[in-house]
């Protein structure tokens, strides 16, 4: 619930929320893995499942792999992850969506 009071985005914080869900979140990963297929980039199986899939869903996604989804370059998810630059509202959005999580699970604030 809103308390009336002004947040500050932690970006330190936030920057290691999203690497760790790039590493650790197997949402992240199936839906990684789905469209590098459809993209046509990766043949790990049909892209319409997971039951053909030969990646191992518990083996962390490349910044490259998220990169290519993002359609930004791995520097970019590089920058993100290590608070050089931060990522647009878009970008946490689709984040969160993917992840199947809140917005306000990733952007963490400054106490």
């Amino acid at each position: 619930m809103f308390d009336g009071k002004r947040k500050i985005i932690d970006w330190e914080r936030t920057s290691k929320m999203l690497k760790l869900l790039r590493c650790d979140n197997i949402n992240l990963r199936k839906y990684v893995c789905r469209q590098l297929n459809l993209m046509g980039i990766k043949d790990y199986c049909d892209g319409e499942s997971c039951d053909t899939c030969t990646v191992d869903m518990e083996a962390s996604i490349s910044q490259g792999e998220l990169a290519e989804v993002f359609s930004v370059s791995e520097g970019i998810v590089a920058n993100w992850e290590n608070n050089r630059t931060h990522p647009e509202l878009e970008d946490l959005l689709l984040y969160s969506d993917i992840c199947k999580i809140s917005l306000f699970d990733i952007v963490q604030f400054e106490k």
